[in-house]
């Protein structure tokens, strides 16, 4: 059976070929431990070494500030509770948004049981956190913020480097989840002024199962895995060669080809987006219209449900929707709660993404299918 059109590229991504090809000695040959004192080391310690320099050159910091993790979801929660255990004699204070991923927002309730205090911005109907609401929000005792770079869901980017300004003048932390913003525009740690920063390999191309956290040099964190002196004392545990070299490789790549894979996904995604447009009057774009990733697509058809406009595409188009619809009751998103989306367009809503394997092919049939998937359940005519 063929398989279907692929437009989730911001629930993962596929392995990129020069990725799998840099894997696989480390598949088949070097399985070496990089820790060990003998030949079968040698190279596994090299290749760590070149994926963190790779790492480094897409983040435009040193190779010293980065460290390997499972995945974003662990770079997360290092950076907010590491934080939280390293500054509590300061104060137990931290400011994030009601936007953020659930590795951001459940890390946060934990450490309210724990006796610290979290505030949640609201954000506008873009889904933008206001700069003024976060200086509101800092206090003497507050420790962090931490505010994605980019959401998954409607791809608005947050104003990270103004925030920064504001809280690092006041000496307080500042961190970014920019697991979805890596690769698709230019993420360097100066020019956003943060102290730490989380990415996600299978967001990059590259493996599930790692990421990295940037650490700026001077900043403490407590330690999260304990064990053996890996990763400089800072996280326990044999490296996870395979797929750091995949990290490594697949970040090379990305700031090899930034730009280019950039323009492509945007005009995919455009494309997409007007001719999804042509065949459905009413259709509604969720996030900031500019200010977002080049590659995603979030649009709510009013009045209908996603889950059903998926199903009905099901076989040909792979895409992810913005609520699930149960028998009696619709459960949205905590992201289009956030932005206040009406009902009637929020159950409606799908998360479009394209990414660099994405072609014109494709895009113009799945818009199609999606037309006539959304006028066979009683939405909306053509707009001609």
């Amino acid at each position: 059976m063929k398989r279907p059109i692929y437009l989730d590229y911001n629930g993962t991504t596929p392995h990129d070929p020069e990725v799998i090809a840099a894997m696989r000695p480390f598949l088949e040959e070097e399985f070496g431990n990089p820790s060990s004192g003998h030949l079968y080391a040698v190279k596994p310690r090299q290749a760590l070494n070149a994926a963190r320099r790779q790492v480094a050159g897409l983040l435009s910091c040193a190779p010293g500030e980065v460290v390997f993790t499972s995945g974003g979801t662990e770079a997360n929660n290092w950076a907010i509770i590491g934080t939280a255990h390293a500054l509590r004699d300061r104060g137990r204070h931290l400011v994030t948004s009601a936007f953020e991923h659930s590795a951001v927002l459940n890390v946060c309730a934990f450490l309210e049981k724990q006796g610290f205090e979290v505030t949640r911005l609201p954000v506008g109907a873009h889904g933008v956190v206001a700069v003024a609401d976060v200086e509101a929000a800092l206090r003497p005792d507050t420790i962090l913020v931490t505010l994605m770079h980019a959401n998954n869901e409607v791809g608005t980017l947050q104003p990270i480097a103004a925030i920064a300004a504001l809280a690092r003048a006041r000496g307080i932390r500042i961190h970014t989840d920019a697991a979805q913003s890596a690769g698709k525009i230019p993420v360097e740690v100066d020019a956003l002024g943060v102290d730490l920063l989380s990415i996600a390999g299978h967001k990059l191309y590259a493996p599930k199962g790692v990421g990295a956290l940037y650490i700026r040099k001077g900043v403490t964190l407590e330690t999260f895995m304990y064990g053996a002196g890996q990763e400089s004392g800072r996280r326990a545990g044999t490296e996870n060669i395979l797929e750091i070299v995949g990290l490594g490789k697949a970040c090379e790549i990305a700031a090899r080809d930034l730009e280019q894979n950039r323009r492509h996904m945007q005009a995919m995604r455009d494309r997409l987006h007007a001719a999804i447009a042509a065949g459905v009057r009413e259709l509604r774009l969720n996030g900031h219209p500019d200010q977002r990733l080049p590659n995603t697509l979030s649009i709510g058809f009013r009045h209908l449900q996603a889950d059903r406009i998926l199903e009905a595409v099901g076989l040909e188009v792979a895409a992810s929707a913005g609520a699930a619809c149960h028998a009696e009751s619709v459960e949205i998103s905590h992201v289009l709660r956030a932005m206040n989306v009406p009902v009637e367009w929020a159950k409606g809503t799908l998360r479009l993404t394209t990414g660099r394997m994405t072609t014109a092919q494709e895009v113009d049939r799945a818009a199609q299918l999606i037309v006539e998937a959304v006028a066979a359940l009683g939405g909306n005519g053509p707009s001609s």
